[in-house]
């Protein structure tokens, strides 16, 4: 093989390792998307936190035709939570993502379009998380504090977006994966206990805005796990009161 081959090939097998590295950094942090991955790597991602108290999340809203339910519920217990919100909805319905603050729960970002991460370019990403964030905090008065991934994946451009906006991203311990089928409010409930424990993050949704007629059977899980948490001695409240570390709006730690 002559001079012109070798370089050639060279060339050849440095751009195909440079798009490994690409394919890597791009799509990598994804693997955090699995469960037992991140639990036993990176708990605080999995929203690992306060022995004593559960961490209880909503995705994918605000939802005017199934949020306010849950707004009356949680009042009606006395519950704060945390709403992942989504700015394509909080957009339709600002009163009602004011509404969710104004009544204490903590507000996070979900991202402004339910999109897999790892297929998004990095301009796409930043203007995303970007556009969400800044959004949230205009409606809501308050600068949130946490991101959770649309599907629970993250990639590494969601990751450099993050810092400067001063999110921390926090994922789940528990689903009550109200997107199977035939999903009914005992099986939500069952689906949260197998990973109910002290310290967990809960993932339960309040809108059936990405996966049709879901809320329902997570606000009629929800009774029996607050009870189940009360039994246990364990407090529910917000990722805000889980004791993770966050980032603030410039990026640095804080508690």
């Amino acid at each position: 093989m002559g001079d012109a081959g070798r370089s050639g090939r060279l060339a050849a097998q440095l751009a195909g390792a440079a798009a490994a590295v690409l394919a890597v950094a791009q799509a990598g942090p994804g693997l955090t998307g699995l469960g037992p991955v991140r639990a036993a790597a990176f708990p605080h991602l999995a929203g690992q936190g306060d022995p004593g108290h559960v961490a209880l999340t909503f995705d994918d809203g605000p939802d005017p035709a199934a949020t306010p339910r849950f707004l009356d519920f949680l009042a009606a217990r006395g519950i704060r939570a945390t709403f992942f919100m989504l700015g394509s909805m909080v957009v339709r319905a600002r009163g009602l993502a004011a509404e969710v603050a104004a009544a204490g729960h903590e507000v996070g970002v979900h991202g402004y379009e339910h999109r897999y991460l790892p297929l998004r370019g990095p301009a796409a990403t930043r203007s995303d998380l970007a556009r969400a964030t800044e959004l949230i905090a205009d409606v809501t008065g308050r600068w949130p504090a946490f991101f959770r991934p649309p599907y629970g994946v993250l990639s590494g451009p969601s990751l450099l977006a993050l810092r400067p906006l001063g999110l921390t991203p926090v994922l789940w311990g528990a689903s009550g994966r109200e997107w199977d089928s035939g999903a009914t409010g005992d099986s939500v409930l069952q689906n949260v206990l197998r990973g109910l424990a002290g310290g967990v993050t809960v993932l339960l949704h309040d809108s059936d805005s990405v996966t049709p007629s879901i809320s329902a059977a997570a606000l009629a899980a929800l009774p029996s796990l607050l009870d189940e948490c009360q039994g246990r001695g364990l407090r529910v409240g917000p990722v805000g009161d889980h004791g993770l570390p966050a980032r603030s709006r410039r990026g640095l730690a804080r508690t």
